[in-house]
């Protein structure tokens, strides 16, 4: 009986799956490139981010991979994050948030919907302030709405903090692990707060819109990714962007 040898990853499927020996033997041993365009124009950078390999996002950088690198939609790697934790490390390494694709959408408004979490914590590192999540809103927020959004997160944030240490308290938590209890709860509270913060400055804004000029804003929700042709990618990857077999 012979036995079919199974079809070795290619770079965008290697990277997708957090596979860096054969990331790595793709660009040193077959002179790859880390900006590799598929036929869908998707990157390996693009395919690490999304399934949140930050590993390999390390090394493709470090082999002169493009952090911002966009695809023939105009979506950088930042598009294509599902968690704070990959969504924060391309920040770091010079991201950049204040930028829209080729349809006007923002990162921030592509992920609001959902990954509203990854959307409010690409707005708390923005330089700008935040808008109505669509493309084509043309009010800002005025100074008084963003404040009242801020002041009541702010309260609401501090409460929690407060609740959480008297129930470490109360809880005569062991003290060699209440350190990191501490940190879950505030990095917690902080997330809930930044999510809290972002929807009530985009509620608030558009209740002064509709005073304003009497209309209704429309709310446009954030693009779904298409759906993969690679059934082997299971549950997880419904959402994801295609990577190439080829």
């Amino acid at each position: 009986m012979t036995i079919t040898p199974k079809p070795q990853k290619n770079l965008w499927v290697a990277a997708g799956d957090g596979d860096l020996p054969r990331v790595q033997e793709l660009i040193e041993q077959h002179s790859m490139s880390p900006n590799a365009p598929d036929p869908n124009t998707y990157t390996p950078i693009h395919a690490a981010a999304s399934y949140g390999h930050i590993h390999v996002l390390e090394y493709l950088i470090s082999r002169g991979g493009d952090i911002n690198i966009a695809d023939s939609d105009g979506d950088t790697p930042i598009y294509t994050v599902e968690n704070i934790v990959t969504a924060q490390y391309l920040v770091d390494n010079g991201a950049t948030i204040d930028r829209v694709n080729g349809e006007g959408i923002s990162p921030i408004t592509h992920l609001l919907e959902d990954f509203p979490q990854v959307s409010a914590y690409l707005q708390s590192r923005s330089s700008l302030p935040p808008l109505p999540h669509t493309p084509t809103a043309s009010f800002p927020i005025d100074t008084m709405t963003s404040q009242y959004a801020q002041n009541a997160v702010s309260e609401q944030l501090t409460a929690s903090l407060l609740s959480s240490v008297q129930d470490l308290i109360d809880q005569n938590v062991d003290p060699n692990s209440v350190d990191d209890e501490l940190r879950s709860r505030v990095e917690s509270a902080v997330l809930n707060g930044l999510l809290d913060g972002y929807t009530l400055g985009i509620q608030t804004s558009t209740d002064s819109g509709q005073q304003r000029d009497g209309t209704h804003a429309s709310v446009s929700g954030a693009q779904t990714r298409d759906a993969p042709m690679d059934g082997s990618l299971g549950e997880e990857g419904e959402n994801k962007r295609s990577r190439t077999e080829d």
